[in-house]
């Protein structure tokens, strides 16, 4: 049985604090060597995921922006997916909202409540390069939102009122490791449920293996066969809504190379 490997990036397959992959290099040359197929399901956008992915080498589908689109790259399964869009070389699937739609229903919603947010649309290059200790121009490529608005909410109190009001404007909303999320009506689980469905049209029976680190990851990680949370502070609390999940042993990249090579019997 062919395995399938969906992964977040920031504090998963990337260092939280540095965003190296580097610790995981192990795991990545074995995947690379097998032929497994590894899969991004992130919150970034698709121009920080062209900068990773050519430094990676990663030539397969890659899930963007809390699972708002699947990028494939053109012909990359042998058959046509109803509804993609041609686009810069890849075909598109499409869950999410547009991003300026997004950005006006927080705009109500936090009007409405009363709560002080403030997002990526908000910020500079360099204020949101201060904020997630990014390079300048990662920052840039961060902000280049198609489909979800990250935020930041002043007062932790007034989250409930703004979630109330994010229900009325029937967006979702989501938490990463550092922002706060609106988006469109999927999540990272609508898109990773869909590309193993894709996949196993085209490789016959697989098992999907899922690994993340935070809140944003529970939707994907509740799909997938084998899930996998990484060692953090939060994981005893996660662990609760995801049946049957492993805990890694060691946090970030290095514990990802390592649960990877396990479950691939390399370890």
């Amino acid at each position: 049985m062919t395995s399938v490997i969906f992964t977040d990036l920031d504090g998963t397959l990337l260092d939280h604090h540095t965003y190296s992959w580097e610790a995981a290099r192990p795991a990545l040359e074995e995947l690379a060597r097998r032929g497994v197929p590894w899969i991004p399901v992130t919150s970034k956008t698709r121009a920080e995921l062209e900068v990773l992915r050519a430094e990676l080498g990663h030539t397969h589908p890659f899930i963007v922006e809390n699972g708002a689109a699947a990028f494939l790259p053109h012909g990359y399964f042998p058959f046509s997916i109803p509804g993609t869009v041609r686009r810069d070389g890849y075909d598109v699937v499409e869950w999410g909202r547009p991003y300026a739609y997004l950005r006006q229903a927080l705009r109500r919603a936090a009007q409405h409540s009363g709560c002080e947010v403030t997002g990526f649309g908000d910020m500079t290059d360099e204020e949101v390069a201060e904020t997630c200790g990014l390079p300048l121009e990662s920052a840039r490529l961060a902000r280049q939102r198609e489909y979800d608005e990250p935020f930041l909410i002043r007062e932790a109190g007034q989250a409930s009122r703004l979630v109330d009001e994010l229900r009325r404007e029937a967006v979702h909303w989501t938490r990463g490791g550092r922002f706060w999320h609106i988006c469109g009506p999927a999540d990272k689980g609508v898109a990773v449920k869909e590309l193993c469905r894709w996949y196993a049209l085209h490789l016959g029976p697989i098992r999907s293996i899922g690994l993340g680190d935070s809140l944003n990851d529970l939707s994907f990680l509740r799909v997938v066969d084998v899930p996998v949370l990484m060692a953090t502070a939060q994981a005893d609390e996660l662990r609760k809504d995801v049946p049957g999940v492993r805990i890694a042993r060691l946090p970030g990249p290095a514990g990802w190379s390592a649960e990877v090579l396990e479950l691939l019997g390399a370890g």
